[in-house]
């Protein structure tokens, strides 16, 4: 079946269904996908990629697979739930939007990782719409499917809760970086210290990619962007770190350790 293609704006009420009758297939904006998981060559030790050979056979008979470009919506924050989704390539960007209309970012979404799984289980809508920030691969799997899933595999039942673990330990990260740092300087040297979690240092010196605009590292932290503009520049000059395009390379550790730990 020829894949539809996706509005950045659209909010989506249909999942196209694409046959999974090979491994991979080419997609419209420049991403190879893979469609089976019997033999997907992308497996992490994520939720489902890491379930018994009998669970992923009966995980393929029940998924749809898609790729959407940077900038798509998956789905509303209010949105009734229709299923979860699996974040097989590319990143996504979790957000929730106040009653006066200031966004934040809760988390990055990496490949591995279920979306929309809270509301799937507990029939709520989505608590968090979900953008994509790069072109990616999702997985989908409709709500029913989806529980009749988890009841007849043991092993997927556990692994979606401690799924649901681990994504209550990251927001508690969250209220603890957003509510006990002193200032905003504090808050964006813990994001940056976050983001460089097994990155390698060569001569002392870090490098990592960051793809977020100041608008978005403002999102991340409960601050502005003009806040986070300063802070950078701030940390520019004093020689902790620098900015070459989307690479962040982090010149003094100590120092922003330091700076994270006020």
């Amino acid at each position: 079946m020829a894949m539809q293609s996706f509005s950045p704006t659209a909010s989506f009420t249909s999942f196209p269904v694409i046959s999974s009758g090979r491994s991979a297939a080419a997609s419209p904006y420049g991403l190879p996908l893979s469609e089976s998981c019997l033999n997907c060559t992308l497996r992490k030790g994520g939720f489902f990629c890491s379930l018994p050979p009998a669970s992923v056979s009966g995980l393929e008979r029940i998924k749809h697979t898609n790729s959407f470009p940077a900038g798509a919506v998956v789905f509303l924050e209010g949105q009734a739930a229709r299923g979860v989704y699996i974040l097989c390539q590319g990143r996504a960007k979790l957000t929730t939007t106040s009653a006066d209309g200031k966004t934040m970012i809760l988390k990055i979404a990496q490949p591995g990782e279920v979306l929309g799984l809270h509301a799937t289980i507990s029939g709520q809508p989505y608590e968090l719409t979900v953008e994509m920030l790069q072109p990616s691969q999702l997985t989908f799997i409709g709500r029913d499917d989806f529980l009749r899933f988890l009841k007849e595999h043991g092993e997927a039942c556990l692994q979606a809760a401690q799924h649901l673990s681990r994504d209550c330990q990251s927001a508690y990260e969250v209220v603890r970086s957003i509510g006990l740092s002193h200032s905003a300087p504090a808050k964006l040297a813990k994001l940056l210290l976050q983001w460089t979690t097994g990155a390698r240092a060569v001569n002392g010196i870090l490098q990592i990619k960051v793809a977020l605009t100041h608008e978005e590292i403002a999102q991340l932290i409960g601050s502005s962007r003009e806040t986070v503009t300063r802070a950078l520049s701030s940390l520019r000059k004093r020689g902790v770190l620098q900015l070459r395009g989307s690479s962040l390379i982090i010149r003094d550790l100590p120092a922003l350790q330091a700076l994270a730990a006020d």
